[in-house]
């Protein structure tokens, strides 16, 4: 079982970048797919960003191509996720998950994920 923190989250203006790390805890975190979901007030959790266990391969969401970059570093047990260029729509709680030893990186299915870290909000400002 592995824990999950997020940190990083905050205020900004549009147009500004954060980044959120994700501590992972408890588990070896190289066996876990990981990934970035957000969710907005009255909306439902989104994906955002996947890395598979090896950080080799990556996937986004349309909305933030280009402008959002996950990463990890195994040998610190934290992942991360760069926002660039932010805009009041991302603003959401962000979520850190991570995906099992049956897990299939890159899913953007929320109930696939087996951990949960407990979100970071970030908040963009016009």
């Amino acid at each position: 079982q592995v824990q999950l923190v997020e940190s990083g989250g905050g205020l900004v203006q549009a147009g500004d970048s954060l980044r959120l790390s994700c501590a992972a805890s408890g588990s070896t975190f190289s066996n876990y797919a990981m990934g970035w979901f957000r969710q907005a007030p009255g909306k439902e959790r989104e994906f955002v960003a996947g890395i598979s266990r090896s950080g080799g391969r990556t996937y986004y969401v349309d909305s933030v191509k280009g402008r959002c970059t996950i990463s990890r570093d195994n040998s610190k047990n934290t992942m991360y996720l760069q926002m660039n260029s932010l805009k009041p729509e991302d603003t959401a709680v962000y979520y850190c998950a991570a995906g099992g030893a049956a897990f299939v990186s890159g899913s953007r299915n929320a109930n696939r994920y087996d951990y949960w870290g407990q979100g970071a909000q970030v908040t963009v400002s016009s």
